[in-house]
């Protein structure tokens, strides 16, 4: 794949994008995975539907992991359990 032409902006963007890669790197990271594509177009369907972002998924998805795994390993702390529920 050729480059576009070189114009000022262009090079403006890719020096301050090369001082600031490290930077980048430390602030966030990728996942960088693979799912079929019909439930990557599930997923992107719901979180359109409902506003939501792939961010919020994943860190929501992480939260309910977390209780469900503590609850599995009864380390659930009662004053942490939903309402209804007794140990």
């Amino acid at each position: 794949m050729q480059r576009k032409e070189n114009t000022p902006g262009r090079e403006s963007r890719r020096r301050y994008e090369e001082r600031n890669k490290e930077k980048r790197k430390q602030a966030s990271g990728n996942f960088g995975t693979m799912i079929p594509r019909e439930l990557f177009d599930e997923i992107n369907a719901f979180l359109k539907a409902h506003g939501l972002t792939k961010v919020k998924l994943i860190e929501e998805g992480y939260q309910v992991l977390q209780e469900k795994v503590k609850e599995e390993n009864g380390q659930l702390n009662i004053m942490n359990r939903p309402s209804g529920q007794s140990g």
